[in-house]
């Protein structure tokens, strides 16, 4: 089966095309590196970019985060030697490939196809798959892809621009608010009425949490594209993790932090889950399936959502 225990608070983009960002990567503090062939990288520089890439996973040392590589669209011509070259000659220092655009379960079962062979012909462990659901097709689909190659599958990433673009959202936004995703309130005794956001994004989101719990892999939220709004960074990452995304993506080095620290469990919500731990304990020893706890009632489901919470806390204390 695949690995899944690994990090993913904070997973940072880095550009192939960028050897001077390469070499930085390593030492930024992501969970997860990933370098970039796709979007990022300009169509006259991709083959360039691979060699990179490949330079980059055999030359740096990658132990003190995990690293990926994120190829090129199924429905271009780069694709099938990125994953070939990279697989190849690299791909024994890989962790995940990173496949954009994932439309239908066939999408995951090619690259994985494509993995197998190389894997074989080389000798080399088999590498895991991350995929991006960024279509309409892909969000349509979204629990048949999950549910494809549970060998390999990690993760899945929501890539809310190429989303935005699919489905033709009026935003030109990455991620973030949307003052036109909002609501009039009726008026008030004087006549006024209040202007209540939504988050536009929260379906999309949501639909990708409960597709992967449901298949035990990590749902992670997309990119933040105004990297100079740490605050706006940190409520969109709060929010996912509000709906259970295990992290975020960083596109530029600054967002890292900023993303480790919202998915960090706080010292009282930890202090919290132990003593709900230990309060169950003792009921059930007493015979009681529910207790209360600081004026709270507590029973089972509570039991389950504070070990998956101690759980995080003793994975990221163990890193």
């Amino acid at each position: 089966m695949a690995v899944r225990e690994r990090l993913h608070r904070s997973e940072l983009a880095v550009p192939a095309s960028n050897e001077r960002a390469l070499e930085k990567a390593p030492g930024l503090g992501a969970d997860l590196v990933f370098l970039d062939l796709e979007d990022a990288v300009a169509p006259d520089d991709k083959e360039a970019a691979r060699e990179n890439a490949i330079a980059a996973l055999l030359d740096l040392d990658w132990s003190a985060c995990s690293v990926s590589v994120r190829i090129n669209g199924l429905d271009t011509h780069w694709c099938y030697r990125d994953v070939v070259e990279v697989m190849e000659r690299a791909g024994e220092r890989l962790d995940t490939l990173l496949i954009p655009k994932v439309g239908s379960p066939s999408d995951v079962e090619f690259v994985a196809t494509l993995c197998s062979q190389v894997e074989q012909a080389r000798g080399i462990a088999p590498v895991n798959l991350h995929i991006l659901i960024e279509t309409a097709a892909g969000m349509a689909n979204v629990e048949a892809i999950a549910r494809a190659v549970p060998e390999r599958l990690e993760a899945m990433v929501f890539g809310v621009a190429d989303y935005a673009a699919s489905v033709q959202a009026r935003t030109t936004n990455i991620g973030g608010a949307n003052p036109d995703y909002a609501i009039l309130t009726d008026a008030d005794a004087s006549g006024d009425r209040a202007l209540h956001w939504g988050d536009q994004w929260h379906f999309g989101i949501s639909r990708i949490v409960a597709a992967c719990r449901a298949n035990g892999l990590r749902p992670i939220d997309g990119p933040f594209g105004d990297y100079q709004d740490a605050d706006g960074y940190r409520a969109a990452a709060r929010r996912a993790a509000a709906l259970g995304c295990e992290g975020k993506w960083a596109i530029h080095p600054s967002q890292v932090a900023l993303a480790n620290e919202v998915f960090t469990p706080a010292d009282a919500e930890i202090e919290r889950a132990r003593r709900i731990l230990d309060a169950m304990e003792q009921a059930a020893k007493q015979g009681k399936g529910a207790v209360s706890l600081d004026g709270r009632l507590i029973d089972a489901a509570s039991i389950r959502m504070a070990q998956n919470l101690t759980a995080k806390a003793e994975q990221i204390r163990a890193r």
